[in-house]
């Protein structure tokens, strides 16, 4: 095998870091990049930055590999902080993960490492590529449970042909394990979960410092009064724990969950029972398309979807499609579709690519509380 210059961007945690020692072990010249990307409020008791880059500088000294600390936090702000703002101001709930491998993991540092001479940049994701001629797959990763193929639909060939995805074909727990039999001090270190910016703090008192809470009211489909809500940023579709609303006499073994939010009257829909009819969706529209061949799937195939992360693929077919529409009917009804969210078109095991869901269509009539007198 030839050896190549390639940057990992390691984050301090274990994936990253056995990424880096199997390029390595490869016999590539490997050059680790940690990547700071949000820099208000970051202090030790809700952010690990620091903590994270000290663990990548002594994984690389350990690798014998040299590291370098790039900033991009202003880049992250600009194209990633500001969209998720603007997404929850418009009442969806998006997912920041998606657009930060989109414009910062796979593009700012990208470009960076070509300029430091890299041929490759390689991650710690779960997922694998396959070259046909000029073409470049994206692929689930073996390990299932891990799968990050969800988060990088949204990468162009130009893109996915630079990346490589050392852990494709590895489990979780083998990854642990090689990086305990070298003596990581990472290999037990517990994964990242949440969003990266906002770390272990509360998500409400974080989005109220940039989001105004605007309260208002708690209603079910035919228009009754059950609750206040503390503004409709705070909620997502499907969400059943924070309601305040439990344990009302109509029907107290049902919880209630989030079917809707009526931004027109600032109203929060609620229902009863987790497969209540207004909660489950067999069509859904999706825009902001991205197909990661560089040309959309054939409407007359059939595909499955998932419309969110760790969600079983669901059977589907594409019943309208141009540059800036994508409508999926799915054969049987999906829980809680969420605007903002995304919708991942897969075709076995390949990564098709998706869109950015904008409505859902419930199984059940339309909701008459858009309706309601005044």
């Amino acid at each position: 095998m030839t050896s190549k210059r390639i940057v990992v961007g390691m984050s301090g945690g274990v994936d990253s870091s056995v990424a880096a020692l199997l390029l390595k072990q490869q016999g590539h010249e490997v050059v680790g990049l940690f990547m700071k990307n949000w820099e208000d409020d970051d202090t030790d008791a809700y952010c690990s930055s620091r903590s994270d880059l000290i663990d990548a500088v002594a994984v690389a000294d350990a690798l014998g590999i040299e590291i370098e600390v790039v900033n991009f936090s202003a880049q992250y702000k600009e194209r990633v902080f500001s969209e998720f703002l603007a997404e929850y101001r418009a009442g969806r709930t998006p997912n920041p993960d998606v657009l930060c491998n989109a414009e910062i993991k796979f593009r700012c540092f990208l470009d960076h490492a070509i300029g430091m001479g890299a041929e490759h940049i390689a991650t710690g994701h779960y997922a694998s590529t396959r070259r046909d001629g000029a073409l470049v797959h994206l692929l689930r990763a073996l390990d299932e449970t891990k799968d990050q193929s969800y988060f990088l639909y949204r990468l162009r060939q130009d893109q996915l042909v630079r990346a490589l995805f050392p852990l494709g074909g590895l489990r979780k727990s083998a990854v642990r394990a090689i990086a305990r039999a070298h003596g990581l001090g990472v290999h037990a270190k517990r994964d990242s979960t949440g969003i990266c910016f906002i770390g272990e703090r509360p998500f409400r008192s974080f989005l109220n410092r940039y989001l105004p809470p605007e309260p208002g009211d708690i209603r079910t489909p035919d228009g009754r009064l059950v609750g206040r809500h503390a503004g409709l940023m705070y909620y997502t579709i499907g969400q059943r724990q924070g309601l305040g609303i439990g344990g009302r006499k109509a029907s107290p073994a049902l919880p209630w969950y989030v079917a809707r939010k009526d931004m027109a009257h600032n109203r929060l829909i609620v229902v009863q029972g987790h497969d209540h009819p207004l909660l489950l969706a067999r069509r859904l529209h999706a825009t902001r398309l991205n197909w990661i061949a560089g040309s959309p799937p054939d409407p007359a195939l059939r595909y499955s979807a998932k419309t969110r992360y760790r969600q079983t693929d669901a059977a589907c077919r594409i019943a309208a499609l141009d540059a800036n529409l994508c409508v999926i009917d799915f054969d049987t009804p999906q829980w809680a579709v969420t605007p903002g969210q995304s919708v991942v078109l897969y075709q076995g095991e390949t990564c098709l690519g998706g869109g950015i869901i904008e409505t859902a269509q419930a199984a059940a009539a339309s909701l008459t509380a858009f309706a309601c007198a005044e």
